[in-house]
């Protein structure tokens, strides 16, 4: 308590402590486990991209406060690659933004174009930022459920539900594909579905897809920018630490209308006002690297997502195969588990392995509870370390 008996902490983030992912990443140190909790590689990126951010640190450049924009390159970079990739065409002086990681330009977002007492919607279960940034910007989150699939071992979305949830009061749809934690890639009719619905009753769209370049199995990213009227109401969200393994340089951006733009560097400004600036330059330059880098990157992943996978099921464990993300979910309950974060509290001692529990993902915990989330984010032999860890523990 504080001062005259007063919480220290105020009411809109009375509900947030600890993130689940600094507690399992602690617990990994503790016990000497494999951590396939929290979603970062375990190797660098291109030596090229890391060279080019010594490189930019030799010369002095971004050394000190870099544009509140962004550094030209970078924007210009970011510009190229969404036309390049989408045929989405923005004016990097206008309406492209340097944010500090993706997390700052969802807070960003939601600072800005959000009121007291607006609803948002968001796809449940969703990145533990989202509800604190509502929380933060004095919104009110409305879950929409991702559901569990066991005949195509993957979640959907079911559109009546969501647009069942849309009020009077609905300001923006908060979205994220691919998905996290699921590895839900939404289909070009769920996108088109979602574009109608935003046009019909007048709602801005943030979308996260920061996961863009690792998609699976014949699986496409489709910005929903791209759709019929939606360059005018969305705001997307891109970040530079999932695509070329640099998480800890919190590049981060935004693109859309400039008004848009233009809405969120007025909160973006007052959270870091600059940040990053030698590392700007290194992600201008890996925008620019060839396809091939960003095929082999995928298809990397997906070969470390097709071992992983199998070795849970070889557990014991029911495996949703993500076609997205570098993350897998599994259900616990073929061993015997309903209580996800009791199993994973417990994981570390009983198989060297930390996961993370989906529950923390949901409002609606139950319907989260029995299934847990693992990264498949990390050199080969550490999975195969992992998944026999697994395997002795579990099968039978």
């Amino acid at each position: 308590m504080g001062r005259m008996g007063r919480p220290l902490l105020n009411r809109r983030l009375a509900e947030f402590g600890t993130t689940i992912f600094a507690e399992m990443s602690a617990l990994a140190a503790s016990t000497g486990s494999i951590n396939l909790g929290q979603g970062f590689p375990d190797t660098d990126g291109p030596a090229e991209v890391r060279e080019a951010a010594v490189r930019a640190l030799r010369e002095g450049r971004g050394n000190q406060y870099p544009p509140g924009l962004g550094i030209p390159e970078l924007r210009t970079a970011i510009a190229e690659h969404q036309l390049r990739r989408y045929g989405l065409e923005f004016d990097p002086d206008r309406e492209v933004l340097a944010t500090a990681g993706a997390t700052e330009a969802i807070a960003a977002s939601l600072l800005a174009l959000l009121e007291p007492g607006d609803e948002v919607i968001a796809l449940e279960p969703y990145y533990d930022s989202y509800a604190a940034c509502i929380a933060m910007a004095g919104g009110r989150r409305v879950p929409v459920t991702l559901r569990p699939d066991r005949a195509t071992a993957s979640y959907r979305l079911d559109l009546d539900e969501l647009r069942a949830a849309v009020t009077d009061r609905t300001r923006l749809i908060l979205l994220n594909t691919p998905h996290n934690p699921t590895g839900t890639v939404l289909t070009r009719a769920e996108l088109a579905a979602i574009a109608e619905l935003a046009c019909e009753r007048d709602l801005l769209v943030v979308t996260d897809e920061v996961y863009e370049h690792l998609v699976y199995d014949g699986a496409e990213h489709l910005p929903l920018a791209t759709f019929p009227g939606m360059r005018d109401r969305t705001v997307t969200i891109g970040s530079a630490g999932k695509t070329f393994s640099f998480t800890g340089w919190k590049v981060g951006w935004v693109t859309g209308t400039a008004e848009l733009v233009t809405a969120v560097r007025s909160a973006k400004q007052f959270l870091t006002y600059v940040a990053s600036g030698p590392f700007q330059y290194a992600v201008a330059e890996a925008l620019r690297l060839p396809d091939a880098y960003f095929t082999a990157f995928r298809d990397d992943l997906r070969d470390k997502r097709d071992l992983l996978s199998a070795g849970l099921a070889d557990a014991g464990f029911t495996v949703f195969r993500p076609t997205g993300t570098y993350f897998v979910t599994a259900d616990i309950r073929p061993l015997g588990e309903s209580d996800g974060l009791s199993f994973c509290r417990a994981l570390p001692e009983r198989a060297g392995v930390v996961a993370i529990p989906n529950a923390v993902f949901y409002d609606h915990r139950e319907a989260g509870a029995p299934y847990v989330r693992f990264a498949f984010c990390k050199r080969i032999e550490v999975l195969a370390d992992a998944a026999e860890r697994l395997r002795k523990a579990f099968a039978h």
